[in-house]
């Protein structure tokens, strides 16, 4: 960037980048998977009351029951976490540092919820659809057949609304061609997802995106895991609640894309709307 004004294609310095398997033994950890994913879906941060200086070789192969300050600690000693500020009480607040160190989340998180490496491939080739020709819904089918089809029970005890988001969003990053961001802020409103084409990437042909989510538990539905699985997708789209969310899912999207329209020039974007009935089955749209 110095010596030609341009941005480098990747924007992260291997050199510089924290070892992977610092942060998958974190994953590791009773608590681990969790607080990694609460830190990629939004903005969250961790709080302590102080940062652990010293990790010796015994403690880290000890039992894996350590607790949220031994991880944030942890994070923050291998940097992958930076203080960001203090709170009212007195405690640290830790953030993900910056949008390329999110990468490396969202790469331990997208190994997490595919662990197979073939099966990984064809997400990314789906993925590549949302923003090489406009179509999400081969992602979405992907994602209602190898995600939710494997959905674990005990998977619910940290999974919450966000879940979904966080597995699209760990499909479809790509920081070689987009500025990624998931709860952008427009005007003190939160858009679910945004991809924003670099500014030296906007001469290819690919769109922006925008994605909309919404979520309807199974028992707000009134239905069981196994009625909502057997359901065809025009009986589905008809459910009153997934009608009601789509509904409000487009109208902020469209209210969202007028605004980042203002907010960036000469964009490029598709926008669209998901809705997930629990864990078991999607519904998406054009916005």
């Amino acid at each position: 960037f110095q010596d030609n004004c341009e941005f480098p294609r990747e924007m992260l310095d291997d050199n510089l980048a924290v070892d992977e398997d610092k942060i998958r033994y974190i994953t590791e950890l009773v608590q681990g998977k969790k607080i990694l994913f609460d830190l990629a879906q939004k903005d969250l941060s961790l709080e302590v009351s102080q940062i652990q200086k010293r990790f010796g070789l015994k403690q880290l192969l000890s039992d894996s029951t350590k607790d949220n300050q031994f991880i944030a600690s942890y994070l923050y000693y291998v940097g992958s976490l930076t203080i960001h500020d203090e709170t009212m009480q007195g405690k640290l607040r830790l953030k993900i540092p910056n949008l390329v160190m999110k990468s490396l989340y969202m790469d331990r998180i997208q190994k997490i919820l595919f662990p197979e490496a073939l099966k990984r491939d064809d997400g990314k080739l789906c993925a590549e659809k949302v923003y090489t020709e406009g179509n999400i819904a081969p992602l979405c089918k992907f994602i209602e057949s190898h995600y939710y089809n494997v959905f674990d029970n005990r998977d619910y005890r940290w999974a919450n609304e966000l879940t979904t988001k966080t597995a699209f969003l760990s499909l479809l990053y790509n920081d070689l061609l987009y500025i990624m961001d998931s709860e952008t802020k427009i005007d003190r409103n939160y858009i679910d997802l945004t991809m924003i084409i670099r500014p030296d990437k906007r001469n290819l042909e690919i769109y922006d995106i925008l994605i909309e989510f919404k979520y309807v538990s199974l028992s707000k539905a009134k239905l069981t895991g196994e009625q909502a699985r057997t359901l065809s997708k025009e009986d589905l789209e008809e459910l009153p609640c997934i009608k009601e969310q789509m509904n409000q899912a487009k109208i902020q999207a469209q209210k969202y894309s007028k605004k980042i329209d203002q907010k960036y020039v000469n964009l490029k974007l598709k926008s669209f709307a998901v809705v997930s009935l629990g864990f078991e089955r999607l519904v998406w749209d054009r916005a």
